[in-house]
């Protein structure tokens, strides 16, 4: 069966928009209801979301049709994702929801789930609810409709949740932290989880109205935080997106750490405490300097297909609990069943108190290698998989780069564009080589 309205990260798209209204929304909760009646009698859900307007309008409409179908709701307010997939597994919840488009505008929306585990659903569960949109809805009599409740200090059990993944014989007392919650769900979160932790916390986008989601902040608008952190002569600061699974991270000289250096740190910690990291994955866009370092350290490294729900794939699959993407998606699976700004924040920081060194020093040695990357637009029908010009480029570049470099060719998701990216120890070789694969695909 074919996906109607599933993407790679549950639905998502502009508000007022299909699937985004308000009616399909009825219709999506009573469908899932219905797939989790077929399991359990009577099974409750955690609906959990970030701080756009929108938010108001969806969760009313999730709860309305969950009730209709026989579920019990527990309503957490706005609250982090990964705060949602924690509390669905701590209060054994079948179902968690998260009402959210991450580091989208306000102007989008879109609704992601977890199962009890606090963990991802397969494709198996998604496809039975896109089965089950299609039916007519089968809705309860009056005795058997579902409650909604408040879940009260839901903001404060994650608060200790995420306290509890930093060592309990450090503290982050002496260092000044700016904290920017891109106006998002981690708002009343984050800046209490440092401040707790000892830091003097300096709050920056934590002034949600809405409307300011992800605007000119946050992680994927890092140069307020770099500005910030200048201003108040901090030691670190840290940025997170609107539902704050993603990080970035800013030293005091305004440096800018990404998820591929943020990974290394996580693992190099690890190391220096005796632990045994087996190895760690990242994704095909991974910087090569990282891949190498880890190697270096004798840790394995794979990479996976862009997307942390392919990154934890394969850490399940190996058994790992390290991955992570450049975008600032980490996951620590002995920490959380899924990625956490906040969490990963924690981590990081942890090896700066514990070694007394500088982000910048624990980086030492890994020079993040430059990289060109060319968006080239495809013709219509044009087979670029079958182009033997570009496949002899590819094989010729690759060779010429030997370990120094490395080459990665694909096609764009949502445009008819070929992304070319060459990463080489040298910016000048790099670019020369990706100009070199671009005159092959439109020779």
């Amino acid at each position: 069966m074919s996906r109607m309205y599933f993407g790679t990260d549950g639905i998502r798209g502009t508000v007022g928009q299909a699937p985004i209204t308000p009616d399909f929304m009825l219709r999506l909760g009573h469908a899932v209801g219905r797939v989790l009646r077929k399991e359990m009698t009577r099974p409750s859900v955690l609906i959990g979301k970030d701080t756009r307007i929108s938010g108001y309008m969806l969760e009313s409409s999730l709860e309305a049709g969950f009730a209709s179908a026989g579920v019990d709701v527990w309503l957490t307010g706005p609250l982090p994702t990964p705060g949602v997939a924690y509390l669905t597994r701590a209060l054994r919840q079948q179902l968690g929801v998260v009402i959210s488009a991450s580091h989208n505008p306000f102007a989008d929306n879109g609704i992601k789930f977890f199962s009890a585990r606090g963990e991802k659903l397969p494709d198996a569960w998604e496809l039975a609810v896109e089965q089950a949109l299609q039916e007519a809805p089968a809705w309860v009599d009056s005795a058997n409709l579902g409650r909604a409740r408040r879940l009260q200090d839901a903001r404060g059990r994650y608060i200790e949740f995420c306290k509890n993944s930093f060592g309990s014989d450090l503290t982050l007392r002496g260092l000044k932290i700016v904290v920017d919650a891109a106006n998002g769900a981690a708002y009343h979160v984050a800046p209490d989880v440092f401040h707790e932790l000892g830091a003097e916390v300096i709050p920056v986008a934590c002034s949600p109205d809405g409307f300011n989601i992800n605007e000119g902040c946050g992680a994927t608008a890092p140069a307020a935080l770099v500005k910030a952190v200048k201003e108040h002569g901090a030691h670190y600061g840290v940025a997170l997106d609107g539902d704050a699974d993603r990080l970035q991270l800013v030293d005091a000289q305004g440096r800018l750490y990404n998820g591929d250096e943020l990974l290394y740190v996580m693992v190099a910690d690890r190391l220096a405490q005796g632990q045994a990291v087996a190895g760690a994955v990242g994704t095909l866009m991974t910087n090569m300097a990282v891949e190498l370092a880890l190697r270096a350290r004798d840790v394995d490294f794979v990479r996976a297909k862009v997307g942390d729900r392919y990154v934890l794939e394969e850490l399940a699959a190996r058994g790992w609990q390290l991955g992570g993407e450049g975008s600032g998606h980490l996951l620590a699976l002995d920490k959380h069943t899924t990625g956490d700004g906040i969490v990963s924040a924690l981590l990081v920081l942890q090896a700066v108190v514990r070694t007394g060194r500088s982000l910048a020093e624990l980086m030492d040695g890994v020079d993040l290698f430059p990289q060109t990357l060319i968006n080239v637009r495809l013709q219509p029908g044009q087979d670029w998989k079958s182009n033997a010009r570009l496949a002899q480029a590819q094989a010729d570049v690759t060779a010429d780069l030997g370990k120094s470099g490395r080459v990665l060719i694909r096609a764009s998701g949502t445009e008819p564009l070929l992304r070319v990216m060459v990463e080489a120890s040298d910016a000048a070789v790099a670019k020369l080589c990706a100009q070199r694969l671009v005159e092959a695909v439109q020779a």
